[in-house]
């Protein structure tokens, strides 16, 4: 392995999350505003086939998952991917993805507490939304300085409130399908899945150009590696949240997606507002709005915290590299990142400010720009796992703990589609903002890196 201080060792983290912790962290990242009321824009993009989507979706982010959880299990430390991209492909590897993660999740902040005064306006329509924005961040900043298990403790119970909220959805949605109640006794079953067009009413297009916004979706599971420098017994924690989050995330996602379309004509979602308030309020559930509110409120809030916590850690992984300054390798008296912390949180306050200014398809636009990144982090990801196992003898290959399936040929497979993705948001207008964005961003990390790191970094591998 490297020598280098920060590639693979040097930490001075607690392990203070536990498996649960861990598990609904993950879900909690995974699991947001896109599901509960951006919904309905894919389902109008693909109609019921947006089910496949999901689901070959979710089969490209498991093998992306196994691919992470087999270097995180051998080497379980926290700011993972950048570490991983400096040991097994290059240190400006290891610099871009570092800091494109980091950037990936102060912009979701932004937009995620932007939401939060939004959602908050619902109840209380003469408060600041800017003031609300700033609120949370400060509360949220401040229960991260604390401890990892409070944090972890807190995103349980956020996670919960999504996951509960889901459950209660598809097993109401259910019954609701097969007994007729809420429609006046009269049972759908499936056949809302086939009766409108059929299941393909906008052809192969549909699905295929709902694959962005089903990629922006998943953004945010891939915490499981981030949280390893931190978990308690990382290799029996990290292969178990892995595979029972994969499986949970399925059922919630294509379950729910599932349920939605069979109890509502596909082409009358979107227009009655969210699917999830359509369902409540078919039971006559007078406060359907509220009680989803309160959710959607649970989950912009869940995805902050779950960013105020990565960006620091990853602030701290870049540091102890020698790629960010040396300031941000001090953990506090509580074993956080501190000053990590409160310079991401400080940076997102730049959301605050820009209440008064963006406007609100900006969200739209910013979400689209995270998930470019992201799949640029993805990607690394992947390679990085081919790189590692390339170094192993065949017996370090048989000793592994959490060994992935399918290598290389998952790999390939895995590249393929996050290529096509990409290919896919420059053919949409919609997502085109986030490759013009996204691309100049990495250019703009390599002549950085390039300016000021290149002549330091040679033959430190």
């Amino acid at each position: 392995m490297s020598e280098h201080g920060g590639s693979l060792g040097g930490e001075q983290l607690e392990r203070g999350l536990e498996e649960r912790h861990v598990q609904l962290m993950a879900i909690g990242g995974a699991i947001g505003v896109g599901l509960f009321l951006g919904s309905a824009t894919a389902i109008k993009m693909a109609g019921p086939a947006l089910l496949l989507a999901y689901a070959g979706g979710g089969l490209i982010l498991y093998i992306i998952m196994r691919a992470l959880g087999e270097m995180a299990v051998e080497h379980p430390i926290a700011g993972s991917f950048s570490a991983y991209a400096y040991e097994f492909i290059s240190p400006l590897l290891g610099f871009m993805t570092g800091w494109s993660y980091w950037f990936m999740w102060v912009v979701t902040c932004m937009a995620e507490t932007t939401a939060v005064g939004v959602y908050i306006q619902f109840w209380w329509p003469s408060v600041p939304q800017w003031l609300t924005a700033f609120i949370c961040i400060v509360l949220l900043t401040l229960v991260n300085l604390t401890a990892a298990s409070l944090f972890g403790e807190l995103e349980f119970w956020f996670a919960l409130i999504k996951v509960v909220t889901i459950i209660v959805m598809i097993i109401v949605g259910a019954i609701m399908m097969f007994t007729g109640l809420g429609n006046n006794g009269v049972p759908v079953g499936f056949s809302n899945l086939y009766s409108h067009g059929g299941f393909f009413p906008k052809g192969i297009w549909g699905p295929i150009q709902a694959l962005v916004m089903v990629t922006f979706a998943f953004l945010g599971i891939e915490l499981i590696g981030v949280t390893a420098g931190e978990a308690k017994n990382p290799d029996k924690v990290i292969p178990s949240a892995i595979k029972k989050v994969f499986w949970r995330i399925m059922i919630f996602y294509v379950g729910a997606l599932t349920v939605i379309m069979s109890l509502y004509p596909w082409t009358e979602i979107g227009t009655k507002g969210s699917p999830f308030v359509m369902t409540f309020a078919s039971l006559g559930i007078s406060a359907a709005a509220g009680i989803i509110n309160f959710v959607v409120l649970t989950a912009a809030s869940s995805s902050c915290n779950s960013g105020i916590y990565t960006t620091g850690r990853m602030i701290y992984s870049l540091a102890l590299e020698g790629k960010a300054p040396v300031y941000f390798a001090q953990v506090s008296k509580s074993k956080v990142p501190a000053r990590g912390i409160v310079f991401s949180a400080g940076c997102m306050m730049i959301g605050v400010v820009l209440n008064f200014v963006v406007p609100a398809e900006a969200f739209g636009y910013v979400t689209s720009i995270a998930t470019f990144v992201g799949i640029f982090v993805w990607f690394v990801i992947t390679w990085c796992q081919m790189n590692f196992r390339k170094r192993l003898t065949p017996e370090q290959v048989k000793n592994l703990k959490f060994p992935m399936f399918g290598y290389p040929w998952a790999n390939y497979l895995a590249i393929a589609f996050l290529a096509f993705v990409i290919i896919v948001m420059c053919m949409s207008a919609g997502n085109r903002v986030a490759v013009i964005v996204g691309f100049p961003w990495l250019i703009f990390l390599w002549v950085i890196y390039k300016v000021k790191f290149s002549k330091t970094d040679v033959g430190s591998k």
